[in-house]
């Protein structure tokens, strides 16, 4: 069920006393974005749901990840307060997979599967759709579901449509205002003798959004040797100062030559730059202290300067024919992903020339440095290390994929098989350089030669920041050559390989008030890695090839119980490949201590049961309720083999492992409906909420022990709660979206106090817009007005790991449709 909606201006003609026509704005987006997700939900065999586009080709949110999270099921992990990685029903994100108009989307970053949504801009988007129930015909690649994107297309509209908007935005945080423009236009046309049977559809947009956030972290570094009094070893405060440039551009071809063939070209480009500095003033104390204690501390200052810029390239040529009973069906998919790093400041670290004296803090929730004012003076530092690094990664996806259908009669009811296969070759390649520079010749070292202002810091005293400027000037003067750290450099450099062939075959047939869709999809995969290590100074090349088969039938069933009400069930299995910082295949070997990835990691297995109830009433109404149960093998985890078999002489062997078993199982209920049979102004009421109850249960093992754990990033609680009013030229929305706590780091297998958790969020926003004419919208959006902060703590909740705060943000946008 979607529950996040955006405003639809449709316009319409009545008749005055006099009998002249009168023309109004009738405002009815938020019930009709409901009622076309629900529509496309209702007519799925597959258990999903949708969020919809209004007319103008644009999400409710910024992006498809802070869209989906107003859904069932859904939560999003954030980056700077900004949604990203989405997960489903507490699955992490790497472990779920992302389509664009039905070819899979790689992963720009080097490390992971997972597809950040935040690089999509929403005016490219028609809908999306999150599918819990995968059936024998799609890719097997996901255990919590997997998110479909589609873009829009000429045919969403009769004819001409043309739309602009423009949007100014203001960070409460940094203070700055921010600008966005985006614009669509689509048309169809008259060839081949046929009427408007060919649509060309274009979007484009841009953003520049500059903003901030506040952090104070101390990693976990707490002394638990008296559990009743934990005392801090060190803290670090931090201020970030991003820009972050969307550019996104979608052209899409649409011919439909007569009712029983469409053949389409679908072409998205996304680029996403983010440019940060983050500047750090930390100590260590000379001794762990308690709230309140004072004692001596080094003292240090660091600034990290670098621009990251991540592109999305999707093209996608395929159709459809109908030839009697038959229909064929085919695609070509062609997916690009990268990330560039150009040469950035990884880190220009700055040491106390002296201890400081009496130094302490207060809240070991939310640490405040107490200290003295020579920790403010940049004399009192010098620069100590400077490194700096590049890396590009490309993620790149070829397929090419067949379906064959045939209607039939089978004793009298309607039936259909469908066979067909796919061809996926995937290559994922990752190349860093890195500097690390600690001899300065004649240059200064002082800080105050690359002192900038005072950080605009909002958790306390922060004193002057570190000059991005300055620290390059330095760099440029230096000897790249002799600061180039080889060994950093090639054992992060890798290619991995991922070559998947499937086939599958299903059968669909209606008896009477059922309709059962049973099939088999075989997938087999053949995985291989190559990269280089380094063993005691002495570099080695790792090679590995691994090869899988998997057979994963699939049933699921749907009862009629009347026009309204349906019954689902599923019974699913899927197969998910471990990350790509998992599979890795550098190491190091350094005496007793050695870290490494596995590329012989098998791939996690999931069985999956589904069951639930939908009922739909009224306009833009529906209440339903899903059970669900996930049985999960070979989940993976980080963990330290020290002390077992090769690695039983060595002090830390940390790695990478399969877990044998893990277990997930919960309740989803949705409710949302317009209240249109009440009196006015009651009537233009929207009422929608949902919420997901969830149990995860997994073990892990190692130094010789094991123990119980809940599966990473996965919150026993998410919900969404929206209250909507809208007439013929005002509509508004009230939604609040919470999650629960979840374990988002384990530690050691035999030390359970130090495992990370994040804390709850709720994060509350709103939106109105106004229609000036029926072809001007006015509207206004304010974002996280709970300044609500991302807090993750080690072991017990008053115990800080990491407290980050950001502040809301406004934006007020004008939009003209059909100009």
């Amino acid at each position: 069920m979607a529950i996040a909606m955006a405003s639809l201006s449709t316009t319409a003609a009545a008749q005055s006393a006099d009998g002249n026509a009168v023309e109004y704005v009738d405002v009815v987006g938020q019930a009709v974005q409901i009622d076309k997700a629900l529509g496309e939900q209702r007519r799925s065999d597959r258990i999903q749901s949708v969020v919809h586009a209004d007319g103008i080709g644009q999400l409710p949110d910024d992006n498809a990840a802070e869209a989906l999270q107003r859904i069932p099921g859904i939560s999003v992990e954030r980056d700077q307060g900004e949604g990203r990685f989405v997960s489903i029903r507490g699955i992490a994100p790497d472990l779920n997979s992302v389509t664009i108009n039905g070819t899979l989307v790689p992963a720009p970053e080097s490390d992971r599967r997972a597809v950040a949504l935040d690089v999509l801009p929403s005016e490219l988007i028609q809908s999306i759709t999150a599918v819990k129930t995968l059936t024998p015909d799609m890719d097997a690649n996901s255990l919590g579901g997997t998110v479909e994107v589609h873009s829009l297309s000429a045919f969403d509209h009769e004819g001409l449509f043309r739309t602009l908007s423009v949007e100014g935005s203001h960070d409460d945080n940094s203070g700055e205002n921010s600008p966005k423009i985006s614009g669509a236009i689509s048309n169809r046309f008259d060839i081949g003798g046929g009427r408007k049977n060919f649509g060309v559809a274009a979007a484009v947009s841009w953003q520049k959004r500059k903003f901030g956030s506040d952090n104070v972290e101390t990693g976990g570094a707490w002394d638990l040797s008296d559990p009743a009094v934990p005392r801090l070893e060190k803290m670090e405060q931090r201020r970030y100062d991003i820009t972050r440039e969307r550019l996104g551009v979608g052209l899409n071809f649409d011919y439909q030559p007569d009712d029983t063939s469409n053949y389409y070209l679908r072409t998205l480009f996304s680029r996403y730059s983010d440019t940060e500095q983050r500047n750090a003033a930390g100590v260590e104390f000379a001794d762990p202290l308690a709230p309140g204690e004072t004692g001596d501390a080094e003292g240090y200052r660091e600034l990290k300067s670098r621009k990251e810029t991540q592109q999305i390239q999707s093209y996608v040529l395929g159709g459809e024919r109908s030839f009697g009973l038959w229909t064929a069906s085919g695609q070509l998919g062609y997916s690009k992903a990268s990330e560039k790093l150009p040469f950035g400041i990884a880190g220009a670290g700055f040491e106390g020339n002296d201890d400081f004296s009496n130094a302490g803090y207060t809240n070991p929730g939310r640490p405040r440095l107490n200290i003295g004012a020579g920790f403010y003076d940049p004399t009192e530092f010098t620069l100590d290390e400077v490194e700096a690094e590049s890396q590009k990664t490309t993620d790149t996806e070829k397929s090419i994929r067949l379906d064959l259908a045939r209607q039939y009669d089978w004793n009298g009811h309607a039936s259909e098989i469908k066979f067909g296969g796919k061809i996926s070759r995937r290559d994922k390649r990752n190349e860093l350089n890195v500097w690390k520079y600690d001899d300065f010749g004649s240059a200064p070292t002082g800080l105050d030669s690359y002192a900038g202002s005072n950080a605009r810091y909002g958790l306390g005293y922060f004193g002057p920041g570190i000059s991005d400027a300055a620290i390059r000037r330095l760099l440029a003067t230096l000897d790249h050559n002799a600061a180039y750290d080889e060994e950093e450099s090639r054992i992060n450099d890798f290619r991995m390989s991922e070559d998947i062939n499937a086939a599958y075959v299903m059968n669909t047939i209606d008896i009477d008030k059922w309709r059962v869709i049973a099939g088999l999809r075989y997938e087999g995969t053949r995985f291989s890695a190559s990269g280089t290590g380094i063993n005691d100074g002495e570099f080695e090349e790792n090679n590995s090839i691994k090869r899988y088969h998997h057979w994963l039938p699939g049933l699921h069933g749907s009862y009629q119980l009347n026009d309204r009400t349906k019954l689902r069930a599923a019974w699913t299995n899927t197969v998910v490949r471990p990350t790509f910082e998992a599979l890795a295949p550098g190491f190091v070997i350094d005496d007793d201590e050695a870290s490494f990835g596995n590329p012989d990691l098998d791939p996690l297995k999931a069985r999956n049961i589904d069951v639930g109830i939908e009922h739909y009433m009224g306009r833009a109404g529906v209440l339903s309720a899903f059970v669900f149960h996930k049985d999960i093998k070979n989940f993976v985890y980080q963990t330290d083999l020290a002390g077992n078999g090769r690695w039983a002489d060595f002090s830390e062997a940390v790695t990478f492992a399969n877990g044998n078993e893990a277990k997930l199982y919960g309740l989803e209920l949705a409710y949302s409906q317009k209240l249109d049979w009440l009196p006015s102004p009651w009537n233009g009421l929207l009422v929608g909420a949902n919420a997901t109850f969830s149990h995860s249960r997994a073990e892990i093992e190692g130094l010789g022990t094991r123990r119980t754990i809940d599966l990473p990033n996965q919150s026993s609680k998410v919900g969404n709660l929206m209250l909507g009013w809208e007439n013929r030229k005002f509509s508004t929305r009230l939604s609040a979206n919470y999650k629960s706590s979840y374990l988002a780091e384990v530690a050691a297998v035999d030390d359970a106090n130090r495992d990370r958790h994040a804390d709850s969020q709720l994060f509350v926003d709103f939106s109105a817009s106004y229609y000036i004419t029926p072809k001007i919208k006015l509207s206004f959006m304010a974002q996280n007005l709970t300044n609500e902060s991302y807090y993750i703590y080690s072991g017990r909740r008053d115990l800080n790991a990491q407290y980050e705060k950001y502040g809301p943000t406004y934006k007020i946008s004008l939009t003209l449709t059909d100009f």
